[in-house]
């Protein structure tokens, strides 16, 4: 994904130096998990920037990077990369760069993170579509579950169910981008990427197949019904009409570009179904295991999982299933 959405992060990059040319650029990456990729974007900005400035014989800024994500993310882990992620800038760089330094900010981005206008740029890649929480309206007054037996917007879910995520999403990214607005400096730069919809034209989502997957579970006895009717997931997928109405609403960023591109589920189709299907299982077992262990067990899972990747590679022999993305580049209005 971060591949994909390059090119319009570093025009991005570029336009956000030139028209600023700050002597110490701040940036946030929102929504940075942990490992490799997480220095990955950082890197990248960097390098845009000190190219930019050799080239009209500036003087190198200082970097501040700030990497965010909930406190019970693996900090620790982008720590440890740090000692070699300073030398390879010593290294490339020369003693004429920088410096650069890098925090982390445990704690949610559905809300103030930083001081008034403190930031340069904004990076966020497959964070967004995350809600803050599970919308309230898919139970009913009396406590009854609406979305039964899906774990997310399906084909039987009735009208309300949808109506019901754009509600949490609409609420969460309009909180996400009065925060932003407030933290960044006028003229600064916002890319983000994130899981996108076409909604009721949609084929079958991934969170679909997951869904039936856990049925079968259901209809075997291992899990029970009412474990799977109470389950939803925290996810919303926007439509691009829908992210452009937000941001038009909210009213503090002009959109610079707003665009679409698809990824296969498994990223690499060169590989046999075998090894795909197994590769997207252990994806989404890695992005959703510890919301699934709450709901349904621990002991589930291996079982569960396993299940997930036969079917996965049952709905690839049928058709090619790809996930639609969204990139989106704003900059704060004066």
């Amino acid at each position: 994904m971060i591949n994909k959405a390059r090119p319009v992060l570093q025009e991005s990059i570029r336009d956000m130096y030139h028209a600023l040319q700050p002597e110490c650029l701040m940036m946030a990456d929102l929504g940075c998990s942990s490992g490799p990729n997480s220095l990955l974007v950082v890197s990248e900005i960097i390098d845009i920037i000190d190219e930019e400035r050799q080239k009209f014989n500036r003087k190198s800024p200082k970097f501040g990077v700030f990497l965010n994500d909930l406190p019970g993310n693996d900090f620790n882990a982008i720590f440890n990369l740090l000692p070699s992620f300073y030398q390879s800038l010593k290294e490339e760089k020369g003693s004429d760069f920088g410096p650069c330094s890098v925090s982390g900010t445990p704690k949610s981005f559905y809300g103030r993170i930083f001081p008034d206008q403190f930031l340069h740029f904004v990076h966020s890649s497959y964070s967004v579509h995350w809600l803050s929480q599970v919308p309230r309206e898919l139970e009913s007054s009396t406590g009854e579950a609406l979305n039964k037996g899906n774990i997310y917007i399906a084909k039987t879910s009735p009208p309300e169910i949808l109506q019901a995520y754009y509600a949490q999403f609409k609420r969460d990214f309009t909180l996400f981008l009065r925060s932003r607005a407030k933290e960044m400096v006028p003229g600064g730069r916002m890319v983000l990427t994130l899981q996108g919809s076409i909604q009721r034209n949609d084929p079958d989502s991934i969170w679909e197949l997951l869904g039936s997957t856990i049925q079968t579970m259901v209809l075997e006895g291992l899990i029970e019904q009412e474990k799977l009717d109470r389950f939803n997931m925290p996810f919303y997928a926007p439509t691009v009409e829908e992210i452009k109405n937000l941001v038009e609403a909210e009213g503090s960023f002009s959109v610079n570009k707003l665009e679409t591109f698809t990824v296969d589920w498994s990223v690499d189709t060169n590989q046999n179904l075998e090894t795909q299907a197994r590769f997207i299982a252990k994806t989404i077992r890695a992005v959703t295991e510890s919301l699934l262990t709450t709901a349904f067990s621990e002991t589930a899972m291996d079982d569960l999982f396993l299940r997930f990747k036969i079917m996965v590679k049952e709905r690839m022999v049928q058709e090619q299933s790809e996930y639609l993305n969204i990139v989106v580049s704003v900059t704060k209005r004066d």
